[in-house]
């Protein structure tokens, strides 16, 4: 006679769908979270209308055919989505990616997510999609909000444009992927430095020092340049791009590719990365 002997039955693998609902649950359980996206989109729509209420305020009145040469001229589109708002919008996304992931290895959160979950690549990759998703979201309303808010303050005078404009659902949609890429950057930088301050200061200096030490003086300076995602975005938001004072010119659709080209890059470090290395 034999004896069956049991065997204790294997715990099945989460589904992605589930480690994603965990991610989503960890961040938004911070306090933190929904006060910094606030701040930060306050800032980012205050930079904006800031810059298009300066340009009513000092309107030159008497000047016939004023609004319509600053409309020829693009500059209300200029005005959707300043530098300095860009500039915050990176700043801000970076830092939010950064924390994200090394929030947990400061608390020591991390070591028992790993525990309940060893595919590390599958959480990390939940992760990554949530601060994604969430930053998508997130620079959607903030360039959208800073469109219908800088057109209706430059309308008073005349010069606010539609969003029918010639270029201007690039410049929203430019400024909106901004935060996903940034945020994924700062990800990645989080996932391989595992501190927090460190990660935030990297993003710093590959998305905002590097763009400022380049210049596009030089052929192999330029295309390094044209490598960085600010530089891709300036190209995408200024929409009546030419002149003789571009020494190195470059296509739309080459700013679309480093976009791309870093958002699939830093997702693919942080989803690998987090294998590879020990707690």
């Amino acid at each position: 006679m034999t004896t069956a002997l049991a065997h204790p039955t294997a715990e099945p693998p989460a589904r992605f769908v589930d480690l994603a609902a965990a991610e989503w649950l960890k961040l938004w359980s911070l306090r933190s979270t929904g006060w910094s996206l606030l701040v930060a989109a306050l800032a980012v729509l205050a930079f904006n209308a800031g810059k298009a209420w300066d340009n009513v305020r000092y309107w030159p009145e008497g000047e016939p055919g004023y609004a319509e040469r600053f409309i020829a001229d693009g500059i209300p589109l200029m005005h959707a989505f300043t530098a300095d708002a860009g500039t915050v919008m990176m700043l801000a996304a970076g830092a939010f990616g950064a924390l994200a992931v090394t929030g947990e290895y400061s608390t020591g959160l991390i070591r028992t997510t790993f525990a309940a979950v060893p595919a590390r690549r599958s959480v990390m990759a939940a992760k990554v999609c949530v601060v994604a998703t969430v930053m998508t979201v997130f620079g959607v309303v903030v360039a959208v909000t800073s469109f219908a808010s800088t057109q209706a303050i430059l309308a008073t005078e005349g010069a606010g444009v539609s969003i029918d404009r010639p270029g201007a659902v690039r410049v929203i949609v430019a400024s909106a992927l901004l935060a996903p890429v940034s945020a994924l950057v700062g990800t990645a930088l989080g996932t391989l430095l595992r501190h927090g301050a460190g990660a935030v200061v990297g993003s710093v200096v590959i998305l905002m020092l590097l763009p400022v030490v380049l210049d596009d003086g030089r052929h192999w300076s330029a295309v390094l340049a044209h490598a960085m995602p600010y530089e891709a975005w300036l190209r995408l938001v200024d929409v009546p791009y030419g002149g003789p004072g571009i020494v190195h010119p470059w296509s739309a659709g080459g700013a679309w590719t480093v976009y791309a080209v870093w958002a699939l890059a830093s997702a693919a470090v942080a989803v690998t990365a987090v294998h590879r290395r020990d707690q």
